[in-house]
């Protein structure tokens, strides 16, 4: 098994983890959730850090995250959080960079109401659009490969694959 990993960014809902976990079946990689990870380790949810904490606390947690990351994973599929990209100006550093790349209006489709409750930054749909036409550059900056979210899983996998097949 090769030894570089497979970074998946874009926006909330764009399919990181459900890309991941079946990235990480159909390639014998272990599949790792940076958000997850960050839960474990502060043992409280996401929502939860950013409540008590504030979102600056959770960024600077997301970077030494990344920096672990860099350091200790190996051979394995990361899906990054969807404000990672931001302050993690190097991605490219812990693998290969995949941006799944999906249109605002199908990321509302996808999440729930019951799922845009637990995201801190959903709370305000015209703030979550802002949020995303802002991200939505830097999240192709980062990228070394841009796939069409906006498939099947299946097929998204299956692309990513086929890009990264050299790794």
């Amino acid at each position: 098994m090769c030894s570089e990993n497979i970074v998946l960014i874009g926006f909330m809902g764009s399919g990181k983890s459900s890309v991941g976990r079946l990235l990480s079946k159909k390639s014998g990689r272990y599949f790792l959730d940076a958000d997850t990870l960050i839960e474990s380790a502060q043992g409280k949810a996401i929502s939860s850090i950013f409540e008590k904490y504030g979102e600056e606390y959770f960024r600077e947690l997301e970077k030494e995250s990344a920096r672990w990351m860099a350091e200790c994973v190996k051979g394995s599929i990361i899906s990054t959080g969807g404000g990672m990209p931001l302050v993690v100006e190097r991605l490219h550093d812990i693998g290969k960079v995949v941006y799944l790349k999906l249109p605002f209006e199908k990321i509302l489709e996808r999440i729930s109401p019951e799922e845009r409750a637990k995201r801190p930054l959903f709370q305000d749909i015209e703030k979550a659009k802002n949020l995303f036409n802002l991200r939505e550059k830097i999240y192709e900056e980062q990228a070394q490969i841009t796939v069409n979210a906006n498939h099947p899983l299946e097929t998204v996998v299956d692309e990513i694959l086929l890009k990264c097949d050299d790794i």
